[in-house]
């Protein structure tokens, strides 16, 4: 018998499953789909919950009456200084709720906005919800996508921990669930950045995608238009990476051109779809503008309804707006406006993940090539929103939270034992300062500025008061106060008497006359000058609803 025959088997070694890493998890999806799941349905609950109980903020009933116009009519006449697209997803709710337009279709569109809701046979808290049910669909798919980003950067673990930021970011659970434009255009731009990163291996495909996002965006807000030029040429670096050889740089410039064609030409389908024929007819007064700006609007490659509107938005940033920052009243905007507003308005385990998420991005060799992907978009979009004229609230810098909530995911790179407890700990206080607030999203601000009950103190607007809390008031009245004499200053779009508010206006009478309760909205206290500044001396607060209207005794 040979040595062969006759020697013990020697087992063969089992492979060990790679060590579960930094950004990594175990094996196994039903976890990270059951955690996913557990994530989005407590957001869902929190925007549903919150949108059941919101009148109309001041901007809405506009976008809502456009969106009709845009479903029965077929006409682009209303709120031209905002393309359509996210007026389009409004209306799939409006199609839905099936309004009766009445006479909604004259007047200007804030006018158009009030008949609709209140005075063409409507129930105006069934149709804001429905108006608003799909916005807050589309927030709960942008989740998914800060998800997958993150994932793609960091691992799952990483994913996880920048969706657990997004969910319980105060500021989108509460422009997410309302049927407005800023989370959706935000989106589309973290979608399209996100698809350009991807676009490193597979730029064929992802490429011409990115472009529809970028295009979604743009037909959103104009407000996305610096964005443009940047994801163009992070197209082309993608492009660049994907394609070496001889033509590497004629394929990159190509790469830049196809998004820049189909974003533009996603503008035009947005239009189209409204109106095939594109027949335009402003129902407001469209600024000439000249120079500079003038020579852009000319040279947009997008149709007249779109150039009209940017015509609109330089024609309001010329108007004499006020603005109001940790107790001043002031003409005109401040260039640190939006920084100083969100470190009031962002959670702190929030503020101090982002910061080291941005560090982490650049400073970590695995995730610096995602840098430019990743902070780029955020950083000019903001830098464009600073030199805006309107200090009207966080709103405008919306997207920051979907950007630095996949960078903040990147902190799980850094190999030290306890990253993944901080990232933990700090996830979880910004869970719980989010949930406190609960339901009062618009005007909440983080501890260190006294939770949203002081938030009026520090800001106003939409940071504040939006006109969202007309039946909050009215419940409160009823309940609390009944049978007094009410005087109101409210500051929104809102009707107060469809609520069941019997108010009059304080400012028309003699101070003297003014007895019983002075009800005043926040926004409008702060900037309070001359008979309302007088009115306010002799009053003292006694009740607070929605921490957005004040009820005062005289």
């Amino acid at each position: 018998m040979s040595d062969r025959a006759t020697a013990p088997a020697v087992p063969r070694p089992v492979p060990l499953p790679p060590p579960a890493g930094p950004g990594r998890w175990p094996r196994g999806r039903w976890p990270v789909v059951l955690l996913v799941a557990v994530l989005l349905a407590q957001m869902a609950f929190a925007m549903v919950t919150t949108a059941v109980r919101q009148t109309p903020t001041i901007d809405e009933p506009v976008y809502v009456a456009a969106a009709a116009e845009y479903v029965h009519e077929h006409r682009l006449r209303l709120n031209p200084e905002h393309p359509p697209l996210g007026k389009l997803v409004i209306g799939v709710g409006v199609a839905l709720a099936g309004p009766h337009p009445g006479a909604s279709w004259t007047g200007d569109q804030g006018e158009s906005g009030r008949r609709l809701l209140y005075e063409s046979g409507n129930d105006p808290w069934r149709l804001m919800l429905w108006a608003r049910l799909p916005v807050i669909a589309l927030t709960l798919a942008f989740g998914l996508v800060v998800f997958a980003f993150a994932r793609d950067l960091a691992g799952t673990a990483a994913g996880s921990a920048a969706l657990a930021l997004y969910s319980f970011s105060p500021d989108v659970v509460a422009h997410g669930a309302l049927a407005t434009l800023d989370v959706p255009a935000a989106g589309f731009l973290l979608t399209s950045a996100w698809l350009m990163w991807r676009a490193r291996r597979r730029p064929a495909v992802y490429v011409p995608l990115a472009g529809v996002a970028l295009g979604a965006a743009l037909a959103t807000k104009m407000s996305t238009l610096p964005a443009a030029p940047v994801l163009a040429v992070l197209a082309a670096l993608s492009v660049w990476r994907a394609r070496p050889g001889p033509r590497r740089a004629l394929r990159a410039v190509g790469g830049a051109a196809v998004v820049a064609l189909v974003a533009t030409a996603a503008v035009w389908a947005a239009y189209l779809a409204v109106d095939p024929g594109l027949r335009w007819s402003p129902a407001q007064h469209v600024p000439v503008v000249h120079g500079l700006r003038g020579l852009l609007v000319e040279l947009m490659p997008f149709p007249e309804a779109y150039r009209d509107g940017m015509r609109i938005q330089f024609g309001l940033e010329n108007r004499p707006w006020q603005g109001f920052l940790f107790g001043r009243l002031y003409d005109g905007s401040l260039w640190y406006y939006l920084p100083a507003a969100l470190l009031v308005k962002t959670p702190l385990g929030t503020l101090v993940l982002w910061a080291a998420g941005a560090a982490a991005v650049v400073a970590l060799r695995r995730s610096r090539p995602a840098a430019p992907y990743v902070l780029a978009v955020p950083s000019v979009s903001l830098a464009a929103a600073m030199c805006g004229a309107r200090d009207f609230g966080t709103r405008y810098a919306v997207f920051l939270p979907l950007f630095c909530a996949v960078a903040a995911g990147c902190v799980l790179l850094v190999r030290r034992r306890w990253t993944a407890v901080a990232v933990a700990l700090l996830v979880g206080w910004t869970a719980v300062s989010s949930v406190r607030a609960y339901p009062f999203y618009l005007p909440y601000s983080n501890e260190a500025f006294g939770g949203p009950g002081r938030t009026r103190e520090w800001l106003h607007d939409s940071n504040v008061d939006w006109g969202q809390d007309l039946g909050r008031l009215a419940v409160r009245l009823r309940k609390r106060y009944p049978g007094e004499r009410v005087w109101l200053v409210y500051k929104g779009s809102g009707v107060p008497a469809y609520y069941g508010i019997r108010a009059a206006d304080p400012l028309g009478v003699p101070p003297e006359r003014v007895r019983g309760l002075l009800v005043v909205s926040d926004s409008a206290a702060a900037k309070a000058t001359g008979r309302l500044a007088e009115l306010l001396g002799g009053s003292r607060p006694v009740d607070d609803v929605g921490h957005s209207l004040t009820i005062y005794r005289r």
